[in-house]
């Protein structure tokens, strides 16, 4: 057994072991070691007192200059308090009681250099407010630790930390980890290591936990950086290899077919991207080894269109093909539009077309008994659904393409138990996303999947205007927007007003991002702003009212009447985020904007503006300017390049979240590697593992490196990569 995978509970004491357990999830000695320090400060240096806020958890670092011991106010008997500096002579002020002023006081002598943790406040008059820790948890440095020199000069690692776990804690458990390290095999090639000068594994362990400058910490991050894109970057190249040893049905282009009677249909023409792309996949499709690739592409660049004529090459091959979608909503509004666009080739074979079966969870008995009927026997070549799709009973004649919608919304399992439905052989595999990826983002998440993208917009789809309307600041400014509403309404427009929950209902959670940037009121609901509405401004105007909660013959009644233009204002959740095309909306009023992801909101502007009209979206928030959640309104507003506010957004999120694991319930394996900031370490680990993958596919030159892969894909924390 390696170092890394000996359990914690025999390498340190077993109360601290549980602890670390308990409060980090800590296990192994390998868990321990790639723990790294959040930060690093010199001896002396006091956290950046600008850079403190009310009730954070801090660690810093200082010397005590002086303590004094004060009068209780309102009872007998003194406290502590405890002055620390740092060479700057910025101050920070450590408050003991009780029998902890009196351990404080034994050891807190003026001139002794340590580390203090705890909750920051304020206190003391307006004009001179001083911060101050409350009983902190404290560790001084010991005289004999290190030389003056050294003692002036190595940094201090500061680790994340917990309730019960103090950052020095994990500093004397790392310790003890490393004073019996011992050597490591290094699961890098030697000749790699010297021709990108890497430092060896053991190496910069040891120079991460217990630098002795900035330079070794540098030096340090480099080589575990590289390691984390270099696993990850060979078990995806690994997954790409093992797809192509499955079989797969082929699916070529069928001449004379469904597809081209499609085609000679179209009421426009292909984009230069959209054809390009369609062969990219057809190709795919004739080959006799599952596709995997990823569609994207901007808000309303047609990827429908391109998954539809995907679909119908694999109906014209004798297969069938399903489409997942994650709301009843979108569902229906693929079965709708996909039936629209074939017209009478959606008739069955009365025309040489192909039946199109809906498969929701909450249909009706008879009706759902007909579509699993359907899908059994082969009589509809596409199906379209929800989650229902992924349900054991559901069976398919011959499944050849299932096409993902939106792939974020679904859990790894949910996406392989549709394709198990294959039988012996895989399907063909379409994943879609309308949230554009950074070139080296989708390398990473998605590098088992050959990726295609739609940059280039239709013909007809009109510019959007984006607006912040700080309505707190400037309550006029509301008022202004519900006349713009009305404006648009009298020119025999629509308009889309999203809130971020339903409202009064049992469980209502809504279907936001939340942010979590305040504590303020709670969230706007659609069904109280659609009273006031009702009431107030619109009182005049025909209102629907559409959420996730609504049944959905109801929904799909609401969404049908907004198509048809017998509704003018439709007040929603985001279940009208993706998917959703109603070509007379011209405006979207986002209203607590703030609460939404960037590429939430970038996603609900898109549906308007797409019927030629120009659209026009409004970002409601009560934010002020200058504050992270207005910067974000600010981002969206300003540019309409889903490529540019990805990147925003993914800076502002977990890299756990972006690498899918969220999506398995685990946390990210990424310790150092930042996607966005990183995209040179990616782009040469990939580079080299695809080279060395290809001199040695099963690794068996490399034993270190094959058990370091092995220790990546055991982890539940990497589930994600065995269901993608």
């Amino acid at each position: 057994m390696s170092r890394f995978d000996e359990p914690l509970t025999k390498a340190l004491d077993p109360k601290t072991a549980k602890l670390l357990h308990a409060v980090l999830g800590l296990e192994t000695v390998g868990d321990l070691l790639r723990h790294y320090p959040r930060r690093y400060a010199e001896r002396g240096e006091l956290t950046a007192l600008d850079a403190l806020e009310v009730d954070e958890h801090v660690t810093v670092v200082g010397e005590v200059s002086r303590l004094m011991r004060k009068p209780m106010r309102n009872r007998g008997g003194t406290w502590l308090e405890v002055e620390v500096v740092d060479a700057a002579r910025n101050k920070i002020y450590l408050s003991f009681f009780g029998k902890g002023s009196h351990v404080a006081e034994s050891r807190l002598k003026p001139g002794r250099r340590g580390m203090f943790a705890g909750k920051v406040g304020l206190f003391g008059s307006r004009s001179h407010p001083r911060w101050q820790l409350s009983h902190p948890e404290f560790e001084l440095f010991e005289d004999g630790e290190a030389s003056a020199e050294e003692f002036a000069s190595a940094p201090v690692p500061i680790y994340p930390a917990g309730k019960d776990v103090t950052p020095w804690a994990i500093r004397r458990a790392v310790g003890v980890v490393l004073d019996t390290l011992g050597p490591l095999d290094d699961p890098l090639p030697a000749d790699l290591r010297s021709r990108l000068g890497l430092s060896g594994l053991g190496d910069a362990l040891v120079a991460v936990h217990r630098p002795k400058d900035l330079a070794d910490v540098r030096r340090a991050r480099e080589r575990l950086k590289f390691d984390e894109a270099f696993l990850l970057q060979s078990a995806l190249l690994q997954r790409r290899r093992a797809a192509t040893a499955w079989p797969a049905m082929p699916r070529p282009r069928r001449s004379g077919g469904i597809l081209a009677a499609f085609d000679e249909r179209l009421p426009f023409s292909l984009t230069e991207g959209q054809a390009l792309v369609g062969e990219e996949i057809a190709a795919d499709l004739a080959l006799e080894h599952p596709m995997h690739r990823l569609l994207q592409g901007e808000v309303g660049a047609g990827k429908t269109v391109v998954a539809l004529r995907a679909m119908l090459q694999v109906v014209d091959a004798g297969g069938q093909a399903a489409l997942l979608a994650p709301t009843e909503v979108l569902a229906q509004q693929h079965h709708r539009s996909i039936t629209a666009m074939l017209g009478d080739l959606a008739q069955g074979g009365m025309f040489g077309g192909t039946a199109v079966t809906l498969l929701t969870g909450s249909m009706g008995a008879a009706a759902r008994r007909a579509a699993l009927l359907d899908a059994a026997s082969g009589t509809a070549g596409i199906v379209v659904g929800t989650h229902a799709l992924l349900q054991e009973h559901v069976q398919f004649a011959d499944l050849g393409l299932v096409v993902v919608d939106e792939q974020h919304r679904f859990g790894v399992e949910q996406r392989d138990a549709l394709r198990e439905k294959a039988g012996g052989k895989r399907p063909h595999v379409l994943v879609m996303t309308a949230t554009p990826i950074p070139r080296t983002v989708a390398m990473t998440v998605f590098g088992d999947l050959e990726v295609s993208t739609l940059s280039q917009l239709p013909s007809g789809r009109a510019p959007i205007t984006t607006h912040v309307v700080p309505a707190a600041e400037k309550p006029h400014y509301l008022e202004r927007t519900w006349q713009r509403v009305r404006e648009e309404v009298e020119l025999g427009r629509q308009a889309y007003i999203v809130c971020p929950r339903i409202g009064d209902l049992e469980g209502d959670e809504g279907d936001m991002e939340p942010q979590g940037d305040d504590e303020r009121r709670p969230p706007l609901a659609v069904l109280d702003v659609a009273e006031l509405l009702r009431e107030g401004p619109f009182h005049d105007l025909r209102l629907g009212v559409l959420h996730g909660k609504l049944p959905p013959e109801e929904k799909d009644a609401v969404m049908r009447s907004f198509t048809r233009g017998e509704l003018d204002v439709l007040v929603a959740t985001t279940v009208i985020e993706v998917g959703v095309d109603v070509p007379n909306s011209s405006v979207m009023i986002i209203m607590d904007a703030d609460r939404f992801g960037v590429s939430q909101l970038h996603q609900l502007r898109g549906r308007v503006g797409r019927g030629g009209l120009p659209g026009l979206c409004l970002l409601v928030s009560d934010f002020p300017e200058g504050t992270p959640a207005r910067a974000r309104l600010d981002a969206v507003a300003a540019t309409l390049d889903g490529f540019e506010l990805s990147r925003v957004d993914l800076e502002q999120r977990r890299e756990g979240d972006v690498l899918g694991a969220a999506q398995s319930g685990k946390r990210s394996s990424l310790k150092l590697l930042q996607l966005l900031r990183d995209e040179d370490v990616i782009a040469s680990a990939r580079q080299e593992a695809a080279a060395l993958l290809a001199g040695d596919p099963e690794l068996a030159h490399h034993p270190g490196l094959r058990a370091e892969l092995d220790r990546l894909l055991a982890d539940e924390r990497a589930e994600y990569l065995e269901k993608t």
